[in-house]
């Protein structure tokens, strides 16, 4: 998956349903940025400054694995497939949503 179809995937897990109700970055470096505000992803080609409650550095390998169901949320973290910096609960509501 590139970035727009991680993209892509996320709008259609993220929504009214979720309980996500903060903003998620996952920070792909080079390859991209997606940003989660509370129960939207908006374009995430220019969402590299945006501030947010919670950010996951992970690569976009890691996170396609992640968004298709093939890298569960808690294993990858015990794994150190991705890094989470901020609000730890917000990430911890993440599994609701991949």
């Amino acid at each position: 998956m590139d970035m727009q179809a991680c993209t892509d995937t996320l709008r259609t897990k993220v929504g009214e349903s979720s309980g996500l109700n903060a903003s998620l970055k996952f920070d792909c470096g080079v390859d991209g940025v997606a940003y989660i505000d509370g129960k939207s992803v908006p374009n995430s080609v220019h969402n590299q400054d945006l501030d947010a409650d919670c950010t996951i550095a992970i690569t976009l390998d890691n996170l396609s694995a992640l968004l298709s169901g093939d890298l569960e949320p808690a294993t990858g973290f015990m794994m150190g497939k991705f890094k989470v910096s901020g609000d730890m609960s917000v990430a911890m509501k993440l599994q609701r949503v991949v």
